[in-house]
């Protein structure tokens, strides 16, 4: 099993420099759709319980405080989750690593419509945090093996528009499906986004360049950093774990942490806030947090 998501063997380097720059151009270009389009389509499968909060609430299936256990067990796997797939993606083949998560967490959602047992909705959003936080390291792994150091300002930058596009989509189009279809639309719709954007990873997502005979990209591109003395070699968990030594790390953590409280706080109960406290349709509540997503 975890043979299948490991990353291929190098193969030997194709000679023809002008193969070599067609095939870069191609992939990279579609490693950065892929990444940004597919993380953006599949935050649909893990922002879908915001919308419906309110269908359920009146149709007497769940309290607000069964909705915030609900909720709750997506983030406690998420975070988790991002913790240690974070230190196995960076040994994973991304074409299917990224495609097995997202298909994961496109069935979780497709099961959800189905259930209205609390503890069975519980496991279910607490799998789909657990496959939801394969994306972002998958996503940032897949953008480090086909961007060189210097680009990848530039490349996390379109990456990072990726939730945006999300939530955008959330909001407003899964919002304004639940509004005509149901509650069950809030699930069944984001699970089939989620099939496809798996499918679409799938053949848009490349392993590392040099299982396909390129150099790496830093190679290809020729930029490296220069290095004043040769460090001691490390192995990659040794690299992993050498990371939590930075204070540094450790203070954007802390401001990531608190930031997320105020997004997730919106995102979780925006809609529902709007509805009830401002008397605000399903569609309107969509659309206004869509707007503030975007902006």
């Amino acid at each position: 099993m975890l043979k299948f998501f490991s990353t291929g063997a190098d193969v030997p380097e194709i000679t023809d420099r002008a193969r070599v720059d067609s095939l870069f151009k191609k992939h990279r270009f579609r490693v950065m759709l892929a990444i940004t389009l597919g993380y953006g389509l599949i935050y649909t499968c893990r922002l879908a319980l915001g919308v419906v909060k309110k269908p359920l609430i009146d149709s007497g299936i769940y309290s607000p405080s069964d909705l915030g256990m609900i909720g709750s067990a997506l983030f406690y796997t998420y975070a988790l989750g991002k913790l240690t797939n974070g230190f196995l993606a960076d040994h994973a083949n991304m074409k299917r690593f990224l495609a097995f998560a997202f298909l994961a967490t496109a069935a979780c959602n497709l099961m959800m419509g189905f259930t209205t047992a609390l503890w069975t909705a519980v496991l279910l959003w607490g799998l789909n945090g657990w496959f939801q936080s394969f994306g972002a390291p998958g996503g940032v792994v897949a953008m480090t093996a086909w961007f060189s150091n210097k680009e990848r300002g530039r490349a996390y930058g379109v990456w990072s528009t990726a939730h945006s596009i999300g939530e955008g989509l959330t909001f407003l189009v899964v919002g304004s499906a639940v509004a005509v279809f149901g509650w069950r639309w809030g699930f069944w719709g984001p699970g089939l986004i989620g099939i496809a954007t798996a499918i679409g990873c799938f053949l848009l997502i490349q392993d590392r360049p040099r299982t396909m005979g390129l150099p790496t990209v830093n190679d290809w591109k020729g930029d490296h950093y220069g290095e004043a003395a040769k460090p001691a070699a490390k192995s990659v968990i040794g690299l992993q774990f050498s990371i939590l030594k930075i204070p540094a790390i450790w203070v954007l953590c802390l401001a990531s942490a608190l930031t997320y409280v105020t997004r997730y706080a919106i995102n979780s109960w925006g809609v529902l806030y709007l509805q009830e406290a401002r008397g605000f349709s399903l569609p309107a509540a969509g659309t206004l947090l869509m707007i503030s997503t975007l902006a």
